[in-house]
């Protein structure tokens, strides 16, 4: 697949033309541009780090949901070993919009559950399109319970815009599926790590992400609802989707801000799309760190922090109700 670029990325292509151009007159001609190239190619490392590194949340949200962004299914590959795949919620059929099985990490082994995209049209439909139906959380509620019996950590990768919200998936009662989920992830006694490596779309995201542990990606985000879901909300219009990702502090830095996420995992510059196994290799070394803390903790002590951990989410002040003066209430009665 060729390397795709997003509209804020055209500047980086443009000069990424011009010096393969000049490599190509250098060939062709046999004349010494070293000079020039190095000096674009400088100008080129420049460019990326400044655009990298203001990135504004819309831009962090298109990053997101890059098509060549790694997928769950790529980090299961490049960071642990003898997957074994699991299906079926054993109440009605295999979501495919969600993975999951028992694995080995670093040779220990590990319960690990992901919502998983498609690359193209035809393994988008087989997938979803990344959007979990009632069964999928079931399935992985399934598993999770297995891990609990099996004694094992669970890791969890977060990649959705949000549950399918379609007619069938509220016959098979998706609202109640979530909430068993949350419900049910409170009272495991192992270690639970979520990842959240794309997008984290409101319960979509959450009916698998009730972690010890809330690991964001840089380019991620995490929100109670999509941009675009949003704008049509409060503007009536999708085009206000960068507005309403400004509002809805979804980025990684945000989140750790609030207490939300507990950990920033870096990205290779410009993306994870970019570099596969460096990226993989951040995740790696964040969940090693993070598992051999929650491994010193008894099935008692990890529900509690876990309950805590939830708890303490959201602020808010409390105050004094002001009383309306008698114009006030003439005003309103008028």
């Amino acid at each position: 697949m060729p390397e795709i670029y997003l509209e804020f990325e055209k500047p980086i292509v443009e000069l990424k033309k011009k010096i393969e151009e000049l490599a190509q007159l250098s060939e062709y001609n046999q004349i010494d541009v070293s000079v020039q190239t190095r000096a674009l190619t400088e100008r080129l490392n420049e460019m990326m780090h400044e655009i990298y590194s203001s990135l504004t949340p819309w831009q962090r949200v298109q990053l997101a949901r890059h098509p060549e962004r790694p997928y769950t299914l790529d980090y299961i590959n490049l960071i642990f070993t003898n997957f074994l795949e699991l299906s079926g919620d054993r109440r009605f059929r295999d979501d495919k919009a969600i993975v999951g099985g028992f694995a080995k990490f670093q040779g220990r082994p590990v319960m690990v559950i992901g919502t998983q995209k498609g690359r193209d049209m035809k393994s988008n439909v087989y997938r979803n399109f990344g959007w979990p139906s009632p069964e999928g959380y079931r399935k992985a509620m399934r598993l999770m319970h297995l891990a609990d019996k099996a004694e094992v950590p669970i890791i969890t990768f977060i990649d959705t815009p949000g549950a399918f919200p379609g007619i069938s998936s509220e016959e098979r009662h998706i609202a109640e599926a979530i909430a068993v989920n949350l419900r049910d992830m409170f009272s495991l006694r192992v270690p639970i790590i979520s990842v959240i490596i794309g997008e984290g779309g409101s319960g979509g995201a959450i009916g698998i992400g009730v972690g010890n542990r809330i690991l964001i990606m840089e380019n991620a985000y995490y929100s109670v609802i999509t941009p675009e879901g949003c704008a049509a909300i409060l503007w009536k219009d999708r085009k206000h989707a960068p507005q309403a990702a400004d509002a809805l502090q979804l980025t990684a830095e945000k989140l750790q801000q609030l207490g939300i996420a507990d950990e920033i995992i870096s990205e290779p510059e410009g993306g994870a799309q970019r570099d596969y196994e460096a990226a993989a290799k951040l995740v790696s070394e964040a969940l090693a760190r993070h598992l051999c803390e929650l491994r010193k903790l008894s099935g008692t002590k990890l529900r509690e922090q876990r309950y805590a951990k939830f708890r303490a989410m959201g602020k808010f002040h409390e105050g004094p109700v002001q009383e309306e003066t008698p114009a006030e209430k003439d005003g309103a009665e008028a």
